[in-house]
């Protein structure tokens, strides 16, 4: 049994993550304790599930209950996870469906989810594979759709994990879980503290036995074919913001910088476009 509950207005205070929260508030609605994300459709709720994150409780339209809780119900089953139990389940009309923000792009239910605590540097590290780890730093990334496909290249590509300066977007906003397709819930990964990174996030990465391969555009650069870095036990990929790139620091202490080898008259990519090609070349694809 689902604890459904059946609304005809959005004015009511069980429904202010979905409604009146943007995401700065969703992220201290629990202070001092982790907050929420609003997690969109039964496939991207299915994953979070499925990561160990609670839901909070479901929004979903009259129009598709049946086949929202169907899929989740499925899901839920086949993984063994413990499903939606009394998860208050919100139930409105399309006329009132309609009036939330981004109403166009949904697909079908959405959850407000718990976070969770995220591991410190060192415990994340202690995280990745004993041997032949390749991770990701996310400098200064600010674009949620950037983020979001680079997670899903990072998932998709062998990455074993993502570290993300707290001064880029959210990999848990809505457009960042979205555009991830819930990778987001798969990929492990954490934050790091924007002027911790600034300040010695490079020799730390080192202490853990981390070489580091920046992304720029330099004369000095090496091919993300380039053999030695397969030859490196431990690499850290990073890459750095849309417009600007990596702070130059950054690349000064990094012990490669790397390219994409490009036609003449183009000098880069999207960054997301940019990290799917270097996963690809630099990843530990499991491939069938």
């Amino acid at each position: 049994m689902h604890n459904l509950i059946f609304l005809t207005d959005l004015a009511s205070p069980d429904l202010a993550p979905y409604v009146r929260f943007n995401e700065t508030q969703l992220f201290h609605a629990l202070t001092p304790k982790p907050g929420l994300f609003i997690a969109e459709s039964p496939k991207v709720i299915e994953r979070a599930l499925r990561a160990g994150y609670r839901p909070a409780s479901l929004l979903v339209e009259e129009k598709f209950l049946e086949r929202d809780l169907v899929d989740l119900d499925h899901e839920m089953a086949a993984n063994q996870t413990g499903g939606l139990g009394e998860t208050p389940i919100y139930v409105i009309k399309r006329d009132l469906f309609g009036q939330l923000s981004g109403y166009n792009l949904l697909r079908g239910a959405l959850a407000a989810m718990h976070r969770v605590e995220r591991p410190d540097l060192a415990s994340f590290l202690a995280m990745m594979p004993s041997t032949h780890p390749r991770i990701a730093i996310l400098e200064n990334v600010v674009n949620p759709a950037n983020i979001g496909a680079i997670f899903r290249s990072a998932a998709a590509l062998g990455i074993d994990g993502v570290i993300v300066t707290s001064d880029s977007a959210d990999p848990l906003y809505r457009r960042a879980s979205r555009v991830a397709m819930g990778t987001v819930f798969q990929v492990p990964w954490t934050y790091i503290d924007a002027k911790v990174w600034q300040e010695k996030g490079i020799s730390l990465l080192h202490h853990f036995g981390y070489q580091t391969a920046a992304m720029a555009l330099r004369h000095n650069t090496v091919s993300i074919a380039d053999p030695r870095l397969d030859e490196v036990d431990k690499l850290a990929i990073i890459l750095g913001s849309e417009g600007p790139g990596l702070r130059e620091k950054t690349i000064a202490q990094s012990d490669f910088t790397i390219k994409i080898p490009m036609a003449a008259g183009v000098d880069s990519l999207n960054v997301a476009a940019a990290s799917a090609l270097a996963f690809w070349e630099l990843g530990n694809r499991k491939m069938p």
